[in-house]
């Protein structure tokens, strides 16, 4: 297979992958994942059920992909915000309030938050939400060690880690303001973040 002939194959292959999370998202944010079909987001997408197995292998991987995928949309703004802040703390506090925000805005988020088909889904973000919570703090990881560069990667991971099960907490359980839980959440931690700041200053 020529080089052309492979690109086109892996760009095809990759866009039916896109159309079908976006059927998939449709629906379950309608439907929540007991109302999930594949043969409904086969449908969705223009193609055959088939497909979709062939694709995903079964309705619990395409629910994962899909949360996954969500969660990418999440990052990459959080990944926006940290670049523009001028210290830690502020893109911390920016990130917090981005996550809470943009969720009510998220279709799926909001129906797995706020709706009774959407309920479902809760485990995502909860018991079942390694996935989410490891990319989290994955890359508030790397946005801390950009910021504080001598920090060991342990600390920054546990500081990560940390804030984002903060962050997910008040998003689940909203009972603050978005811009009152980034203080609380800022509050919490700024502590630990002055302290390394205090060495890393004294080491130099």
């Amino acid at each position: 297979m020529s080089d052309i002939t492979s690109s086109f194959t892996e760009r095809t292959k990759a866009s039916l992958r896109e159309t079908l999370l976006e059927a998939a998202t449709a629906l379950l944010a309608e439907h929540g994942h007991a109302g999930l079909r594949m043969a409904d987001v086969a449908a969705a997408a223009g193609v055959s059920r088939q497909t979709v197995y062939n694709e995903f292998g079964n309705k619990t991987a395409l629910v994962e992909a899909v949360a996954l995928r969500t969660t990418a949309e999440f990052l990459e703004g959080i990944r926006t915000l940290f670049e523009d802040a001028p210290d830690l703390l502020t893109g911390m506090h920016r990130a917090v309030v981005f996550t809470i925000e943009h969720a009510r805005e998220n279709k799926l988020v909001a129906a797995a938050l706020g709706t009774t088909a959407g309920e479902d889904l809760l485990p995502l973000l909860t018991t079942k939400g390694e996935p989410v919570l490891s990319a989290a703090t994955e890359l508030a990881a790397a946005r801390y060690l950009e910021f504080l560069p001598a920090l060991d990667e342990p600390t920054a991971r546990l500081l990560a880690e940390t804030a984002s099960r903060l962050a997910l907490s008040h998003l689940v359980l909203p009972t603050h303001p978005a811009a009152e839980a980034a203080d609380m959440v800022c509050a919490a931690l700024g502590p630990a973040i002055a302290a390394h700041s205090s060495t890393l200053e004294c080491e130099k």
